[in-house]
């Protein structure tokens, strides 16, 4: 019997499509509703599950962004074919996306029994939504959004590339969080933010999710759980994507802020009530 079912499959999914891109944490949510649903979290196969309906996410990133990432794509292979492409600011930001996944590939390889151990506890994803939330309130405050997209550097794309290890380790920081807030305060605007988070996930969420299939098939999560949970992330991801550029183009991170607050006091209320189990 498979260790999900596609009734669970449809719920994890749609939660993993409104989160993924949201900066209240992903993992943090689906760790959150397993929880609730009485699976147990740290099971290889529910970890293995949650990393491959990821691509599904991403799947809707690169229908979004298509011509964006054809552009890119196109400038990146007429650079390596013409030096004087080079000099494009498309040519040098992909393999600065590039540059930018090798912290993170290296460091949840080398930590791999850490974050599907001890870290994958639901009292690490409550203390980090909430010292995230702080993280995110402070960024947004101090940075000037002054810097648009054509703006970013090889510097900016590192530093937010790296930012992603701190939702690796502790689950409930959130990835999108990070980068986001890593971008704000390095004075790129929110909606530069948003999008140069959206591109810099597209690898290292992509191959987190390749990486753990076949792990997840073979630790007992059934295909079609997979392909359903898979499809219903793209599809609410997709909507949650476009809603997310048009708040951020109007209104500051104040309410994923208080949002990601009542969550994690709530999650260690029912922590500590044993409602949950860690």
């Amino acid at each position: 019997m498979s260790a999900i079912s596609v009734g669970q499959a449809v719920i994890l999914g749609a939660v993993e499509g409104v989160t993924e891109f949201l900066p209240v944490s992903s993992t943090g949510h689906l760790k959150i509703t397993e929880g609730l649903m009485g699976i147990p979290v740290d099971d290889d196969a529910v970890v293995g599950f949650s990393a491959v309906i990821q691509v599904g996410a991403i799947a809707a990133v690169l229908v979004y962004f298509f011509k964006d990432i054809v552009r890119i794509v196109s400038a990146w292979f007429r650079g390596l074919r013409h030096k004087e492409e080079r000099y494009h600011h498309d040519y040098k930001f992909a393999w600065w996306v590039i540059a930018a996944t090798v912290p993170i590939v290296v460091v949840g390889l080398a930590a791999k029994p850490l974050i599907e151990g001890p870290l994958a506890s639901l009292w690490v994803v409550a203390g980090s939504l909430i010292v995230g939330s702080g993280v995110m309130w402070a960024a947004d405050q101090m940075g000037r959004h002054k810097r648009g997209e054509d703006d970013t550097s090889f510097k900016d794309a590192m530093l937010v590339g790296s930012s992603q290890i701190l939702a690796l380790l502790f689950p409930g920081f959130s990835r999108s969080g990070a980068t986001m807030s890593t971008a704000l305060i390095l004075d790129l605007d929110r909606v530069a933010a948003t999008r140069l988070s959206f591109f810099l996930g597209i690898p290292a969420l992509t191959g987190a999710g390749l990486y753990e299939l076949k792990d997840a098939l073979g630790a007992g999560v059934g295909a079609a759980p997979l392909a359903v949970g898979t499809v219903v992330s793209f599809v609410v991801a997709y909507a949650s994507i476009a809603w997310l550029l048009k708040f951020v183009a109007k209104h500051s991170f104040n309410a994923f802020v208080i949002y990601r607050l009542v969550v994690g006091v709530l999650l260690f209320g029912l922590l500590g009530a044993g409602v949950l189990d860690s």
